[in-house]
């Protein structure tokens, strides 16, 4: 288990289904908000409000839920403001974590991710304090049945990717940020939707993890999934499939 994962990826370790789904869905509302105001409320026009749109549709997210997130956005039925806010610290172990949120009250997100950092053993420090651990990347995933390698390499080329990786799972796209839209749209506009697109955080190197520590590093993940304001957690640990096999039993 690659700790550069979204959060998502220790979701398996909660037990109900419905309050997983609400965060998720709670999550992209905010995202499709912020997204909305950023720019154009039409997805259409605004690369970022389309991405989140896409990615609600592929949670199953009904069209008038989606279209109600926009119309708050735009003020049509009120709604809340909310602040993109990114913390970063170090974990158990001295895991390196950057932290994403989206919040309506600085204050108190800033509080509840310091209060997790301390009571599992970490700590949030400043600002750039382990982000130079990572690099940015934008990413695109897609099925090993949309293109051939080949021809993925080929689009991926002409859109301005910096790599392509391509293999029996399938094939990642990576660019830079600026140029992240851009690609999305190419691959998209001759391949169909992708499995995953969004910009991400990519630790340079990563700690391994025994069990006693992964536990305590999975323990601070879930808290930071419990809560609502937190969109994203990017870390650099990796977890042997042989302790995340004794972690599942």
């Amino acid at each position: 288990m690659a700790g550069h994962s979204h959060v998502k990826n220790v979701m398996h370790r909660k037990g109900a289904q419905d309050a997983r789904k609400a965060h998720q869905f709670g999550r992209l509302i905010r995202e499709i908000t912020v997204a909305a105001r950023s720019g154009l409320p039409d997805p259409a026009s605004n690369p970022r409000l389309r991405a989140a749109v896409t990615a609600a549709r592929q949670a199953n997210m009904t069209k008038d839920t989606v279209e109600r997130a926009i119309a708050k956005a735009t003020g049509a039925t009120g709604g809340v403001d909310y602040s993109e806010v990114r913390y970063e610290g170090y974990g158990p172990a001295g895991v390196a974590m950057i932290v994403e949120a989206l919040t309506d009250n600085r204050n108190r997100t800033a509080g509840d991710v310091r209060n997790a950092f301390a009571k599992h053993g970490g700590a949030l420090g400043e600002t750039n304090s382990v982000s130079f651990l990572f690099s940015r990347l934008g990413v695109v995933r897609y099925g090993a049945a949309a293109a051939g390698e080949e021809a993925m390499l080929e689009a991926a080329v002409e859109a301005g990717a910096d790599n392509v990786e391509s293999g029996p799972d399938g094939h990642e796209v990576t660019t830079s940020p600026e140029n992240f839209f851009a690609l999305r749209d190419a691959l998209e506009a001759r391949f169909g939707p992708p499995e995953e697109a969004k910009v991400d955080w990519r630790p340079l190197s990563t700690v391994t993890l025994d069990e006693e520590r992964a536990v305590s590093v999975l323990k601070l993940l879930d808290a930071f999934e419990d809560n609502d304001d937190v969109q994203n957690v990017y870390a650099n640990f990796d977890i042997p499939d042989a302790v995340m096999a004794k972690l599942s039993a």
